[in-house]
């Protein structure tokens, strides 16, 4: 993905090509890729659900980790090629069948179904990635990048296979390393003997195209969390079921609120407009820190459950743990997420963290109701949205242009 390299003379297949002029669309196809995502992160949800042990917790951090690699590396790809060219529609939609193995077989991943799981990742990271080296070819932009990434992601997917192989804890172990050496060789622009490195100051990348996609992921796990409290409503329309359904999903429309009331423009104005910077900017924030914001959607999610199941029982420390520590996630990772690409924004956000992660103590050892706890995490996540509403005040900033993922 480096922008020049005086061995290429020019792209073998140029009508596969993304061109880059201003944020490029998000496409029909890319969008119906991301269908199989929805029933992904509700998977996800309901591991978390059946599993709510620091056994369990590990366990989704791995799939879920495992998981976005899948995707972000598939929205990597569809940045530089044209997903309404035939070639590439075939390729998104083989990813997409194998994604949606890979989502069958998670229930099960950490028992009979490990090697289904890990052989649907390897044929998704080994496929995709070959497929974009041939229709880079020639392209002094985009070949190189392909080229250095590939020997990375060949493998990382036969350490995945490896660890279907064996059973836990070693299992556990060795997904823990692919996800660790391809969040390595991301960082070291994918070194390879002989050939050096890609940086990425070099990279070709459209990182408004980068930030409408993960809105769009974002949106998803949104989207789930609320699935999941509507369905169980659709079994139980009690008055204290719809009360603290109304509460789960004001919760849900808070993260939302955070997300894209004014950041998400400003992020893809920014990365629009950040030059050599895109590579390095669009790496960190969407690699790195969108799956945090990610899981604690999925948290909150788990919070909701618990809810809706039993509004008025008292906090455990566990359901204390999934009630505070989903928005306290998914703030700590927003106000990274500012940091990195705004410079501001993101010490409202630590206070919060702060605020929720001191809740769990205090309110477990009151015995305060489920629901109280929902309070409690929705007053201060909008203590945010007030913050940020404040902080824009006295800037004098104006609404600007809305995204059309908002």
């Amino acid at each position: 993905m480096t922008r020049s390299d005086p061995a290429l003379r020019g792209p073998v297949h140029p009508d596969l090509i993304r061109e880059h002029r201003g944020v490029e669309p998000t496409t029909s196809t890319e969008l119906f890729f991301d269908l199989v995502y929805v029933f992904t992160v509700t998977q996800l949800a309901q591991f978390l659900i059946v599993h709510p042990n620091p056994t369990g917790a590990l366990r989704t951090v791995i799939l879920l980790g495992l998981v976005w690699l899948v995707w972000i590396y598939t929205a990597w790809t569809t940045n530089s090629l044209r997903p309404d060219r035939s070639p590439v529609r075939a390729v998104l939609l083989a990813v997409m069948l194998g994604s949606l193995l890979l989502s069958a077989a998670m229930p099960a991943a950490f028992a009979d179904s490990g090697l289904l799981f890990a052989g649907a990742y390897a044929a998704v990271q080994v496929g995709r990635s070959t497929f974009a080296l041939w229709a880079g070819r020639g392209h002094p932009g985009l070949e190189p990048g392909f080229r250095q990434a590939l020997p990375w992601l060949t493998g990382t997917s036969l350490l995945a296979v490896a660890g279907g192989l064996v059973g836990s804890p070693a299992r556990e172990a060795v997904w823990t390393a692919v996800i660790a050496v391809e969040v390595l060789g991301l960082a070291t622009g994918f070194p390879v003997p002989g050939r050096g490195r890609t940086r990425p100051e070099r990279w070709e990348v459209e990182g408004g195209h980068l930030a409408e996609r993960c809105q769009a992921f974002i949106l998803i796990a949104l989207g789930e969390s609320i699935l999941v409290t509507g369905g169980i409503l659709a079994g139980n329309t009690g008055r204290a079921t719809i009360g603290a359904f109304l509460l789960a999903f004001a919760g849900s429309v808070a993260l939302w609120w955070v997300y894209f009331d004014r950041t998400a423009q400003a992020v893809t104005t920014v990365l629009t407009h950040a030059g050599e910077r895109a590579g390095r900017l669009s790496s960190v924030a969407f690699n790195y820190l969108h799956p945090v914001m990610v899981a604690g959607i999925i948290v909150s999610a788990v919070g909701d459950e618990r809810l809706l199941h039993d509004p008025g029982g008292p906090l455990d420390t566990g359901t204390a743990l999934v009630v505070f520590g989903g928005p306290a996630l998914f703030l700590a990772g927003h106000a990274a997420y500012q940091l990195v690409l705004l410079r501001r924004g993101w010490a409202s956000r630590v206070v919060v963290v702060l605020v929720l992660l001191a809740a769990v103590p205090v309110t477990v050892a009151l015995r305060l109701p489920v629901a109280v706890g929902e309070v409690v995490a929705l007053l201060s996540t909008a203590g945010v949205i007030v913050a940020d509403r404040v902080a824009q005040r006295r800037a004098g900033q104006g609404r600007g242009p809305r995204s059309p993922l908002r």
